[in-house]
This record gives structure tokens, sequence and C-alpha cells, in this order.
């Protein structure tokens, strides 16, 4: 059962965080990835790993959730911020060290956390991910699905922000692009969720603006053969934005990583439908 959500001060500023299992257990820290908060990563899903002998850690990213936020527009951090938060959250938990599982600019967060901090970092795991993080340019790796161009080039229109009704359907539909074609579209369940992240998001505005703007750094793809944890990458199939062959590379390039492809998954947080092969193998790759 969850201990319910708690606002932590690290790194000069707040993050919502919520606690799954037994605090006696080893944890898993859960990095969602831009654009989501800590809703994205599933209650039941993290109850799973919990009941697997896990202390399941989920949070909201800056911007995300109840966490400290900036003005629509003007994010007042950068990626190595979200490092940062990352490694306070461990310290103001008391966790010298942790499993740590990310998913798209999460896994980024996840990769230099791994790079920056190795000894707080048991074991890296890396879903729907490219080696060295979302823009930096990398010709050998496959370009995004070509349905995403104008996406990427400017995305929807943005809604009335104060406009809950057209907030929930700016979020479903901005979650359509990224799923598996080859599974029906849930926009039921995606409206109940999106109903969810709008009602608690402190600005839902900033949430769905600003980690698309902050600053990553400069590329450290080279340095991914100096991660020393041990490392499971987990790609969809489908996954439109970073196909597989981001994956691959990703795995390739840490030393002893494991490759898992995901049948049916798009740029993803793990469907349901894939729990059954996604939480046996974080269990076993999260134990000693």
């Amino acid at each position: 059962m969850p201990t319910g959500e708690r606002i932590i001060k690290a790194n000069g500023v707040e993050l919502c965080a919520e606690s799954f299992g037994d605090p006696a257990d080893p944890a898993l820290l859960l990095i969602h990835g831009a654009g989501h908060s800590m809703l994205a990563w599933d209650e039941e899903f993290a109850g799973r790993l919990a009941a697997g002998g896990l202390r399941v850690i989920r949070y909201d990213g800056r911007d995300a959730g109840r966490s400290t936020t900036s003005p629509p527009g003007a994010p007042a951090h950068g990626l190595a911020d979200l490092v940062a938060d990352a490694a306070a959250l461990l310290d103001a938990l008391g966790i010298p060290a942790a499993h740590v599982l990310g998913m798209s600019q999460g896994a980024a967060v996840a990769q230099l956390l791994a790079l920056d901090h190795p000894g707080r970092v048991t074991s890296l795991t890396l879903a729907s991910a490219t080696p060295g993080g979302p823009g930096h340019h990398q010709p050998d790796l496959p370009e995004p699905a070509p349905e995403l161009a104008d996406l990427l080039a400017g995305g929807p229109a943005e809604p009335d922000w104060s406009d809950r009704d057209a907030v929930v359907d700016y979020l479903v539909e901005a979650e359509r692009p990224f799923a598996a074609r080859s599974r029906p579209f849930d926009r039921a369940g995606m409206r109940a969720a999106a109903r969810r992240v709008a009602d608690r998001a402190a600005d839902i505005a900033a949430q769905l603006t600003n980690p698309f703007m902050i600053d990553a750094g400069g590329p450290w793809r080279g340095r991914l053969g100096r991660i020393t944890a041990p490392t499971l990458v987990f790609h969809g199939t489908e996954d439109p934005l970073f196909p597989p062959g981001h994956g691959r590379a990703l795995a390739a390039e840490i030393p002893g990583a494991r490759f898992v492809l995901l049948d049916g998954t798009g740029h993803e947080v793990f469907p349901r439908h894939c729990w059954d092969a996604v939480v046996p193998a974080l269990l076993r790759h999260t134990r000693p």
C-alpha cells in the first residue's frame, strides 16, 4: 500500500513523493518523462513491484504534479538540475543508494545519475530511451516516424489552460501519436487518467510546456561506457519517437547491459499488457 504523498525539500526545491512497500526493503526510484508526473507510474504497477520486495518511490519532477513550478514557458532549471534533484531526494529520504528506473527524459536523468553519482545507483533500468539524451543530434540512429514530423516541429495548438475539459482532451490527444498502432487506443482509460493528472497539477501549463524547453547540456553518449551499475534496457517494438535502434545502441554502449524488446508497445510508460514481462524482469534485475 502507498504511504501517502509528502512534500520533500531537496536541492532548494519542493518535490512531491510517494512510497510503496516496506521502508526496510531496497529502494527503487521511478523517474517519469517530460510532460508527465508521478501518476505516469500506475499505482498497481508500483504495488506489484512492492509485493516483490522493493520500496518503490515515485515523485513529481520540477514543473510536474505538486512539485515546484516555474512560469509556463520559462523553466528555471536544466537537465543537470533534475539529476541533482534525484540525488538530493534520496538524501532527504535517508537512502544511500537505490535501484533507478527512468523513462524517456527520465531515462536521460537516470543515465546522468549513474554517471555523475555512481555510488547512488545500485542498478539502472532505462525505458523508451536514447543514448545521450533527447535533443542531441545522433545521425547514426533512426529518425522518428514520419507521422511525428509535424508534431515535433510545432506540436498541437495549446488549449485554454483554464478550461479543464480542453486540457483533458489535449492530454489524451498528446499521448495518441506515441502509442503502439497494433493495439486499440484506450481513449476512455486515457481520459480517466488525464482527468487525474489535470486535477492534481499545481500548474498544468508548466507541466506540459517547460519540460520540453530545458537545456539538456552537452552530449554524454561517449561517457556511457563508464556506467558501472548493472543495466537493463526496455524498448517498445513500435516506439515512433525513438525507434528500437536507439534502445539497442544504448544497451550496446553500457557494459554488460541487457536489452529487452516489448512487443506491441510504443513510446509509452509500460502499458498494462506488458506488465507480466516487465515486472518479473525488473524484480530479477534488482535482486542482489
